[in-house]
């Protein structure tokens, strides 16, 4: 038997150059799944992305899925890309295992934890204050010049990456230190600063977008008060889920979540494209 993909949509191209386009995983012409296979909006059209992978209950188990995301990488080839990448479930390891055999590897993660009423007490000595002007202006630097070496690091071109950079924090931050929603935090100890947050009050949860110990301060526990602060914000705030992105290989902090009860929900995994 033959499976294959067959559009059941024109390509669509996008003013910001990315691309998109369904398909009906068939075979032997018979429909048995769907794929949705997309271009990443952070790498125009050097990044694939399967969007969506599905097979049908009575066709699972007989390597259709393996074949369709195969045949899904000879697309992203015909379009120029580079790489591919997916987002999966904690709970479907049926796709976790099928993706890690086509040569997937995890890239970062995505965490929750589900938080009580009660705001937890920092450590000992610690204490969380609002970032001043001109603390916000050093660690926006820092911050602008990280998340522009993530991208670079994921093959973004230099140039391409600083756009982005620029344009996420223009979108996220309209307003600065002052942008509402958004929290700034200075954590403590022995009023020695030891690190900063940044968190964002959503509608339905809060989320870490940046958390930090400072280099000289690093082993010492203040990571769990940094985590604590944004746990008690988020708690103040009425909200009652934190979520935070962790990137693969990040062991220290990996540790540190899930001592404080976090969970995984997405993971996030790519390949290159040879």
């Amino acid at each position: 038997m033959t499976t294959t993909l067959r559009p059941v949509e024109p390509l669509r191209q996008h003013p910001d150059g990315t691309r998109a386009r369904r398909y009906q995983v068939c075979v032997n012409s018979r429909p048995v799944g769907e794929l949705h296979l997309t271009t990443s909006p952070a790498h125009g059209t050097s990044v694939a992305r399967v969007q969506e992978l599905w097979i049908a209950e009575a066709d699972r188990r007989r390597g259709r899925g393996t074949v369709a995301a195969l045949a899904a990488e000879e697309v992203a080839r015909g379009w120029g890309c580079a790489a591919v990448e997916t987002a999966v479930p904690a709970t479907a390891d049926a796709a976790l295992r099928l993706f890690a055999a086509l040569g997937y590897t995890p890239r970062n993660r995505h965490m929750e934890k589900r938080l009580g009423t009660t705001p937890p007490e920092l450590p000992p000595g610690s204490r969380a204050r609002p970032m001043t002007e001109a603390e916000y202006a050093a660690w926006y630097a820092r911050e602008s010049e990280r998340y522009t070496r993530s991208w670079i690091e994921r093959g973004v071109p230099e140039l391409a990456a600083r756009a982005k950079a620029a344009e996420d924090h223009a979108r996220l931050l309209p307003d600065g230190l002052g942008t509402a929603r958004m929290l700034f935090s200075v954590v403590e100890h022995e009023d020695v600063p030891v690190g900063t947050l940044w968190l964002a009050l959503e509608a339905e949860r809060a989320y870490v977008y940046d958390v930090e110990t400072h280099a000289a301060h690093r082993g010492r526990g203040h990571g769990r008060a940094l985590m604590l602060a944004a746990e008690r914000q988020a708690t103040e705030a009425g909200l009652p889920v934190l979520g935070l992105n962790v990137s693969a290989g990040n062991t220290p902090a990996e540790r540190l979540y899930t001592s404080l009860g976090y969970r995984t929900t997405t993971h996030f995994l790519a390949k290159p494209l040879l």
